[in-house]
């Protein structure tokens, strides 16, 4: 799962990003959305501008348009990219690579923005090829309420314990480290996981013996060349 794109390798949550994340074969792409001040989905991580453009600004208090016309930082030579509307992203996105997007915006507790965000994932949805995740409970089961079909996971930073009730799990690797039967309990629940670590790599082979369903990276290419070369290894 390409964690904003191919983050590492380009600015993160931008078309550049994820497109690169498909060349080098990510299955699974991560993106984070918010809603503008007119309503449009995009795709950003942060609460402010500040970090991505140098705009103060938060997302939620910009349209679309003035959204438009700001640029991304300059990273890894890769320049003039804008952050993108969730539609570009499923538009680009091929039909057999699955988007997962973050809910970082309470908003999308309300029917109108969950009725958007379904009619802008589509025919994904069904097909189970597109699906939600958050660290609010709360705000997953508000949504599942409204959106039964929508797959949906739980981001458990601080919850040890899996919780029974969504069909993905993001453990926070120190989870599986003192519960090695994290995975094995989750997959008889009929539940999919994929740990979040920031030193994947490392403890890639962990992961691998435990088999676990994904694992997300910044580095789609790097991780499948390791992924590939465990497996070779006797």
């Amino acid at each position: 799962m390409a964690h904003r794109g191919a983050s590492d390798l380009a600015p993160e949550n931008s078309l550049a990003s994820f497109d690169l994340a498909v060349q080098h074969g990510a299955d699974l792409l991560e993106t984070d959305i918010w809603l503008t001040a007119d309503g449009q989905i995009v795709c950003h991580h942060d609460p402010t501008l500040q970090r991505m453009t140098g705009d103060p600004r938060r997302i939620t208090s910009v349209s679309l348009s003035q959204l438009m016309a700001l640029r991304l930082s300059t990273e890894h030579g890769i320049a003039g990219e804008r952050i993108p509307t969730l539609a570009q992203l499923v538009e680009q996105t091929p039909p057999g690579v699955v988007i997962v997007t973050e809910i970082k915006d309470p908003k999308f507790r309300h029917s109108g923005p969950i009725t958007q965000l379904l009619r802008v994932l589509g025919p994904r949805v069904q097909a189970q090829r597109a699906g939600i995740i958050a660290e609010d409970l709360g705000l997953i089961r508000a949504i599942k309420k409204q959106a039964p079909d929508l797959v949906a996971g739980h981001i458990a930073i601080t919850r040890p314990h899996a919780n029974p009730t969504t069909e993905l799990l993001g453990p926070y690797w120190p989870w599986l480290a003192i519960n090695p039967g994290y995975v094995r309990r989750a997959h008889a629940r009929g539940q999919r996981v994929c740990p979040l670590d920031p030193d994947l790599h490392r403890r890639l082979p962990r992961y691998l013996a435990m088999d676990v369903d994904a694992v997300l990276t910044n580095d789609p290419r790097a991780t499948r060349a390791l992924i590939e070369q465990h497996r070779r290894e006797p």
